[in-house]
């Protein structure tokens, strides 16, 4: 089974539109939550990462644990999170 890829976003964020640009060529499927219109998606995602930015990338593996993979534009944690 493929794993779970999760995009938090804002709709302003070049960064966000890079990580789907690259996730797409690499021929990936992802959710995309915005965060600007998910005030609770916001504060979970806070405190599960610590950051307060975006993009914040989770991936969900097998066994159901999510694992945040990359934060910002850091496309080499992001390609070795979801190979």
């Amino acid at each position: 089974m493929a794993k779970k890829i999760t995009i938090y976003t804002r709709t302003t964020c070049s960064y966000c539109v890079q990580v789907k640009r690259l996730l797409d060529m690499k021929g990936k499927t992802y959710d995309v939550i915005n965060l600007d219109e998910d005030l609770a998606a916001e504060a979970a995602i806070i405190a599960k990462s610590g950051a307060r930015t975006v993009p914040v990338v989770t991936v969900t593996d097998d066994a159901g644990d999510e694992q945040v993979a990359s934060i910002g534009w850091n496309p080499g944690a992001l390609l070795s999170a979801v190979a």
